[in-house]
């Protein structure tokens, strides 16, 4: 679907764009194989059964699989429209691709071998793959810092709506990853001072939220680009993706509120 919405904006240099469409079409495959590969363990899930809930579960091959497919996928789409080199853009996702990979490959080999992926470093095996995992998630946040400060330094091309669709949808991202990274840094406190299942624990109260802002990249560009196809003005379309993006705003206040009161 989102290789369908790839719309370059008009004003974008036509020698830029054949340079990077392999690139786009590398990381919308990728994105296409983890989303299958999410699929996949809910059929796992489905035979095998056992919890769906808990750090030793196949909830998370498939959550995982499905969100980082969907990123990798909304993101090569998104920043279509950022004024950005495109060598640049194209190093960026690639590596942005690569570590989605290792992030959700790390995270299913851990499930078949029925160990948590995170924060578990009871073997010397285990920490290696947790504390890949934990890089991985720096790397993201270096990489979509990036693109949210593009976004911001220089107005997004594209249909009305568009720039604040993009520059909203970057940083709610933003507030995903800062607390993906909250819950690695409180989990590993804890494992460190030999507090092993409330580390698994602590990280529930910010799950609401990091789930809530993850795809704001994606379904608010989106919303952009369906409106760009109706007959509606310029001023209508630009004030339903501002709604759009005051209803996002008072869901992640909410999901953050609740992370507050139940820590």
């Amino acid at each position: 679907m989102l290789s369908s919405l790839k719309t370059p904006p008009r004003d974008r240099p036509v020698s830029g764009l054949r340079g990077v469409r392999p690139a786009e079409r590398l990381c919308h495959a990728t994105g296409t194989v983890l989303v299958l590969s999410g699929l996949a363990h809910l059929v796992v899930f489905a035979v095998d059964g056992g919890p769906w809930w808990g750090p030793v579960s196949w909830r998370k091959p498939v959550t995982f699989g499905l969100s980082f497919g969907l990123t990798l996928m909304a993101v090569t789409w998104v920043t279509s429209y950022l004024r950005i080199g495109e060598r640049l853009r194209t190093v960026l996702l690639l590596v942005f691709a690569a570590d989605c990979v290792v992030e959700v490959g790390g995270i299913t080999l851990q499930a078949w071998r029925r160990v948590p992926s995170h924060l578990d470093m009871e073997t010397p095996f285990d920490t290696v793959v947790s504390m890949t995992l934990a890089v991985g998630g720096g790397v993201l946040v270096v990489l979509l810092a990036v693109f949210a400060v593009v976004s911001f330094r220089r107005r997004p091309a594209g249909p009305e709506g568009m720039a604040l669709a993009v520059r909203s949808g970057f940083a709610v991202l933003l507030v995903a990853l800062v607390s993906g990274a909250a819950m690695i840094a409180r989990g590993v406190v804890l494992v460190r001072t030999g507090h092993q299942e409330a580390a698994y624990d602590s990280t529930a109260p910010l799950k609401p939220l990091h789930g809530v802002s993850l795809h704001a990249v994606l379904v608010l560009p989106a919303l952009a680009w369906s409106l760009s196809r109706t007959s509606w003005s310029g001023r209508v379309r630009w004030r339903i993706v501002a709604t759009a993006v005051g209803c996002y705003a008072v869901a992640v206040a909410a999901a953050g509120v609740w992370a507050v009161l139940t820590f």
